[in-house]
């Protein structure tokens, strides 16, 4: 009795393990084709950034987007469109040459599907002068939840959290 036991178990175990297999592989594949979407999310916001690319990085944000802001004493949140109207300046100064800016992201963990994403990091925002002097670095733990609509990725929420140390950026990985 117990040897049909253990040969009963052993038979469900190896005709589950296609089936296991199969689901396993379909995951993988789509995980790592939503990663490397994402991947280039992240690099084509970068090069918007870089290049004072106002239009190209509100096109990163959903319409209905939201941005919150953790650092500091005054802890708000606000829609996209506020945020970005903030930032519009820098963005031209950038274009104009007035001043270069760059991004760079790591992440700790990234979580999602076919069409949503949760990405948690550190991003390393800089900017300085436009011969490069004055440099000034802002590590920046954060996180994004993203959407996949009509086959292009977009930001629904940025959770701007805490200044990070430069040694918790060295520690992550770029992606």
């Amino acid at each position: 009795m117990k040897n049909s036991l253990l040969i009963l178990l052993f038979i469900c175990l190896v005709s589950g393990t296609p089936k296991t297999t199969s689901i396993s592989n379909a995951f993988y594949k789509q995980t790592s084709t939503r990663i490397q979407e994402l991947n280039q999310y992240w690099n084509n916001l970068s090069k918007t950034v870089t290049e004072g690319d106002f239009e190209g990085y509100a096109k990163t944000y959903h319409k209905d987007a939201v941005l919150i802001f953790a650092l500091g004493k005054k802890k708000t949140s606000m829609p996209a469109e506020k945020a970005l109207a903030g930032w519009k300046q820098g963005f031209v100064d950038t274009k104009n040459g007035k001043n270069k800016s760059s991004v760079e992201f790591r992440f700790s963990q990234r979580i999602g599907d076919a069409t949503t994403a949760h990405e948690k990091g550190i991003f390393l925002y800089k900017t300085s002068n436009a011969d490069g002097s004055n440099e000034k670095s802002y590590p920046t733990h954060f996180e994004m939840l993203l959407v996949k609509k009509n086959d292009k990725w977009l930001g629904v929420m940025e959770y701007q959290k805490s200044t990070a140390t430069m040694a918790e950026w060295n520690a992550l990985k770029k992606y």
